[in-house]
């Protein structure tokens, strides 16, 4: 059965576009762990829109779960992880200009800079995972780089046409089924919603499933109606202990 990793970036974007201290991606993250969140990932970009060092810091110090670290493979994100040291360390490609990551890391490609990356973290003690697409030669790529784990992109999937889904769902299992063979732990994310999940946390062997805007969509949802009234109670009845004399 597969664990769930929580992504929390989106309620840094919220503080963010406000420049504020609210919401607070820290105290939230101790909720998502009393709703059973198994592990909180955040995404520490090169341009900080969302999550910041600060939150990266007080994360490590003070989560129960795991701490799951996607980065970009560069020299000052790979400064930052081996300084905080989080559970786990996710390899993503990032590029300035997107909305969010798009597609998965070119491991094949880039073999020997993955592969010195990889050994590094290793060597703190930080475990790997490689976010690749579900393609033959990028699972082979990421064995081959000493990694642990990857976490398959389901992005394909999660886009695909009700009649496409299906195809896009075999092309996961068989990645899964390649990439145990070759030792490696895997784990997958991208576009997962309450609508397309089941399909894939039912996948044997698949070990957790890294969420976070759908999950962050929902609980404004179902959270808004009660934060409303909690505001209009205080407009309506003022508690006196808060009230300045004029």
């Amino acid at each position: 059965m597969a664990s769930l990793g929580v992504n929390i970036d989106h309620i840094a974007n919220v503080r963010q576009a406000r420049l504020t201290n609210e919401p607070d991606p820290v105290q939230m993250a101790f909720l998502a762990e009393l709703g059973g969140a198994d592990g909180i990932t955040v995404h520490l970009r090169e341009d900080r829109r969302h999550i910041q060092e600060r939150d990266l810091e007080l994360l490590r110090k003070t989560i129960k779960s795991r701490l799951n670290l996607e980065m970009a493979a560069t020299k000052e994100m790979l400064d930052i992880a081996l300084k905080i040291k989080p559970d786990m360390v996710t390899l993503v490609p990032e590029k300035r200009e997107e909305i969010t990551t798009e597609g998965g890391l070119e491991v094949n490609g880039n073999q020997l800079k993955i592969n010195k990356i990889v050994d590094k973290l290793k060597s703190s003690k930080i475990s790997v995972s490689l976010f690749i697409d579900p393609i033959p030669k990028q699972i082979k790529a990421s064995s081959d780089s000493g990694a642990e784990t990857i976490e398959i992109h389901t992005g394909s999937y999660a886009l695909a046409s009700r009649k496409n889904q299906k195809v896009e769902l075999a092309k996961v299992e068989e990645s899964v089924n390649r990439a145990r063979c070759l030792g490696l732990h895997v784990n997958a994310g991208h576009g997962l919603t309450y609508q397309n999940v089941e399909p894939i946390a039912a996948i044997k062997e698949m070990e957790e499933l890294n969420i976070g805007h759908s999950i962050i969509s929902r609980a404004l949802a179902i959270g808004l109606k009660e934060a409303v009234k909690e505001m209009k109670n205080l407009i309506l009845y003022p508690r006196k202990d808060r009230l300045f004399s004029s």
